[in-house]
C-alpha cells in the first residue's frame, strides 16, 4: 500500500478533497492510506508552542527545529523508504516526471510549514527535500501538500479505470494534451473534426499528435520544444 503521513498544525484539514472522487474511493478502497500528525503534539512548555523569533530579527515567526525533528522522527523511523518532502515555494517544482517518480515508490512523508517557514536545520538535519508547485506564495503547505497526493495517487494501480488514462495526458510526453471531443456531433455550428469520426485510428492517432505538438508551441514553448519532434 502507497503510505501518506503528512505533518501539520491543523490535521483537520484532511482528507479535504483527497476524500472525494478518485483518491476518496481509492482510500476507501484501501489502495492508499493517509494519516495525519499534529506537530503542536511536540510543542514546548504549557501551551505547546512550535514557533519563535526569526534570529537575526525580522517579521513573523519560525517553527522550531527541536520541534520538528522529534515530529519528523515520530513519523518516519531511520530506515523508513519513503522520501520526506517540505512544501516550499523555494523547492524544486513538482512535475509529472517527479510525480510518477513518486507514485511509483511506497509513498511519502510531507511537512507542511506555516508562518515565516522552519528552521533551516531541520531541512539539513532531516534531508528534506523541498517541493513547490508553482511560483506563489501559499498560507501553509497543506493545500500543496493535497495537490501532490491526488497527482500521485490518480497514478497508483487500480486507482483509474483505464490505465491509458494517464499515459496520454499533458505532460507525460513532454507536451500538452490534445483537444477531447464527445457527443452532439455539432454544437452552436461548431462541429467535430471529421478524423476523429472516420474511424481510422491510424489517421486520428497522427492528427492527435499533431495537434498535442500546435498547442504545445502555442502555449508552453518552454516545455520540450515542438520544432524537435516531427512537422505537423
Amino acid at each position: 500500500m502507497w503510505r501518506a503521513d503528512i505533518l501539520t498544525l491543523y490535521p483537520e484539514m484532511f482528507p479535504g478533497p483527497l476524500g472525494a472522487s478518485l483518491s476518496g474511493d481509492a482510500l476507501a478502497r484501501g489502495l492508499w492510506s493517509l494519516t495525519t500528525h499534529q506537530i503542536r503534539d511536540h510543542g514546548r512548555g504549557r501551551h505547546r508552542a512550535v514557533d519563535d523569533t526569526p534570529a537575526g530579527g525580522g517579521p513573523g515567526m519560525v517553527i522550531r527545529a527541536d520541534v520538528l525533528g522529534e515530529a519528523l522522527d515520530a513519523v518516519s523511523v531511520a530506515d523508513d523508504p519513503r522520501p520526506r518532502l517540505y512544501m516550499s515555494p523555494r523547492g524544486r517544482r513538482l512535475d509529472q516526471g517527479f510525480v510518477r517518480e513518486l507514485a511509483g515508490g511506497p509513498g511519502a512523508v510531507m511537512l507542511c510549514g506555516r508562518f515565516e517557514g522552519i528552521d533551516e536545520r531541520v531541512i539539513a538535519g532531516r534531508d528534506l527535500i523541498e517541493v513547490s508547485i508553482g511560483d506563489y506564495v501559499l498560507s501553509g503547505g497543506e493545500l500543496a501538500a493535497m495537490v501532490m497526493l491526488d497527482a500521485c495517487v490518480r497514478l497508483l494501480p487500480g486507482v483509474m479505470g483505464a490505465s491509458a488514462s494517464g499515459e496520454e495526458e499533458s505532460f507525460e510526453s513532454g507536451l500538452l494534451e490534445y483537444p477531447h471531443y464527445t457527443r452532439p456531433r455539432e454544437w452552436e455550428g461548431r462541429a467535430i473534426p471529421d478524423i476523429l469520426l472516420s474511424g481510422d485510428h491510424g489517421a486520428i492517432a497522427r492528427w492527435r499528435r499533431e495537434q498535442a505538438l500546435r498547442v504545445t508551441r502555442e502555449r508552453r514553448p518552454d516545455l520540450r520544444a515542438a520544432s524537435d519532434d516531427q512537422p505537423e
